[in-house]
């Protein structure tokens, strides 16, 4: 009985929470004044969602391939999105800007995704051999404390380049207001080109991992780095490779966001980080898979939110979706509990 109780204790806690938001809800009068939107709010904040969870789920695909490779946190990883969606803004002013671009539009765009992915993958590169390598025989906590510093010094590097002036990608002038009407629903091609490069990058992702002979070799290291070493493989280069594809992702995020939300400034990584984090987590960390599903869970719980109830509580909710999943499931949606080596 008492094994019983210990096992579905979590679930319990998980329903209580859950119980205690649907009346809050609706002692608030929050869901009755979203009635009056209807399905195509419904469907509208869908398309949002799933939009701002395409964005999440990159950040959170590089928090998952660094962790199931060295069991670390790089909670640098959001200001290399931020410095991601800063270079995409460069390549824009370079070319002329979003008014009058010097190269066709989607040349442009193009290059923009490329020079962020680049530069934030060399970033990633140049953070793990300087911060991390060093520590990587210490004590959990000092690279996390690393990881740490390196976030404020990216932030601050950022103000202090670029000010604390927010830029503006300006993506309707740039891209401008077409789109596809489905019904009520409008889906404009600035959000079918996000969602679209998210899921081609993330499929691009998988097959790398499971079918080439670097993802082989990802895997053997995260699951046994002494093993791998052994069996000739260069760990270095491997964990080296690892960062570059996950900042590389984070700086397509970076500019996806700066496509869809226009405005982009030195702290936006922080929140973003979070959020990423919080994905990963969900979905369950180390979990390429896992980290897609939470990003587009977290994603399509702060769209709604926002819809549904206010934008005041968006933070609120979605931190609690995390912590509901941890009591419940700690291991994340499709994570699996840790194989302990004897």
């Amino acid at each position: 009985m008492d094994a019983a109780l210990r096992r579905f204790a979590p679930l319990l806690v998980g329903a209580a929470l859950v119980a205690v938001g649907v009346v809050f809800l609706f002692t608030s009068g929050a869901i009755d004044n979203a009635h009056t939107g209807g399905w195509p709010l419904f469907l509208q904040l869908f398309v949002n969602g799933v939009t701002l969870g395409s964005v999440y789920a990159l950040i959170a695909l590089g928090y998952s391939m660094v962790y199931g490779i060295l069991k670390l946190l790089n909670f640098a990883h959001g200001d290399v999105y931020m410095i991601g969606a800063f270079i995409g803004f460069g390549v824009l002013t370079a070319f002329g800007g979003a008014s009058d671009p010097a190269l066709p539009v989607w040349l442009l765009v193009a290059l923009m995704f490329m020079a962020a992915m680049l530069g934030s993958g060399f970033l990633g590169v140049v953070i793990e051999r300087f911060a991390y390598r060093p520590l990587r025989e210490a004590p959990r906590i000092a690279p996390l404390i690393s990881a740490l510093g390196v976030s404020f010094f990216l932030q601050n590097s950022a103000l202090l380049l670029f000010g604390a002036s927010f830029r503006n990608y300006d993506p309707f002038e740039l891209i401008g207001l077409s789109g596809v009407q489905i019904s009520t629903v409008f889906v404009s091609v600035i959000r079918i080109l996000v969602v679209a490069t998210s899921v081609g990058l993330m499929l691009a992702l998988t097959v790398l991992v499971a079918r080439t002979r670097l993802g082989k070799a990802m895997r053997a290291t995260s699951y046994d780095r002494e093993a791998a070493m052994m069996m000739g493989i260069d760990a270095d280069r491997v964990i080296a490779a690892t960062f570059f594809i996950g900042s590389a992702l984070a700086g397509a995020a970076g500019v996806m966001f700066g496509l869809v939300f226009s405005q982009i400034y030195h702290f936006m990584g922080f929140l973003a980080g979070l959020k990423g984090f919080t994905a990963a987590v969900v979905g369950g960390i180390g979990n390429i898979p896992g980290a897609m599903l939470g990003g587009l869970l977290i994603g399509l719980a702060e769209a709604y939110a926002t819809g549904y109830v206010s934008s005041t509580y968006q933070d609120l909710i979605v931190f609690s979706i995390l912590i509901v999943v941890m009591l419940v499931r700690p291991s994340g949606l499709l994570g699996t509990p840790a194989i302990k080596k004897v």
